[in-house]
């Protein structure tokens, strides 16, 4: 039997996160896991709800067509994702996503319990993909430094100059930062290994 105690701490419809757990697992890539369920709650009865489903990799809004006999999902991966946002009204809260190259996405009538724990979940998110990002920064300055280290003439800078710059660029440290960037989807697999080949060739 399906365990769905985790997606039902915020005092979740179990029947619609039942049915949205069903849809959203067989859309999830290897490694990918459910993380939150926040169900939409109008003041009338809603039969068939809207719903923000979190996962490791990305945001999901999944809406209710002809219904409740079709859905409809919206996805935005983290690293794609700038802002995250939360609005409290009388009668619940909004939860919208503002991606980097298209237009903003939003859910409203969320319990506010379920929109703060989207939120909470989503600042996370932000802080390790700025996290990442500002690693690449540095990889990819490192890099370019190293490379116009390794290729300078004798003539103009002597070996004993460089060799302090080469020691500095721990190609094991690059290869491990290399890895991290590459599991969380930040670059593509030619990327990785063509920076692989480049950092083994300097060992």
């Amino acid at each position: 039997m399906l365990d769905l105690t985790n997606f039902l701490n915020e005092e979740q419809d179990q029947g619609a996160v039942e049915k949205v757990f069903n849809k959203v697992k067989d859309l999830l890539t290897p490694g990918e896991t459910i993380e939150y369920i926040a169900v939409q709650k109008k003041p009338a009865v809603t039969i068939s709800p809207d719903s923000v489903v979190l996962t490791s990799k990305r945001v999901i809004i999944c809406r209710s067509k002809n219904l409740g006999l079709s859905m409809e999902f919206q996805d935005f991966l983290w690293k794609d994702i700038s802002d995250c946002h939360m609005k409290e009204g009388i009668l619940g809260a909004e939860f919208s996503v503002q991606p980097v190259h298209s237009a903003p996405d939003k859910v409203d009538y969320l319990p506010k319990s379920q929109a703060r724990k989207l939120y909470q979940f989503a600042q996370q998110k932000e802080e390790e993909q700025h996290e990442l990002r500002r690693e690449r920064e540095l990889e990819e300055k490192r890099a370019g430094a190293g490379g116009v280290t390794v290729n300078t003439p004798p003539a103009v800078e002597p070996p004993e100059a460089a060799e302090p710059a080469l020691k500095a660029d721990d190609p094991m440290a690059v290869l491990q930062k290399l890895k991290m960037v590459f599991d969380n989807n930040l670059i593509t697999q030619e990327d990785y290994d063509a920076k692989k080949a480049e950092v083994l060739s300097r060992l």
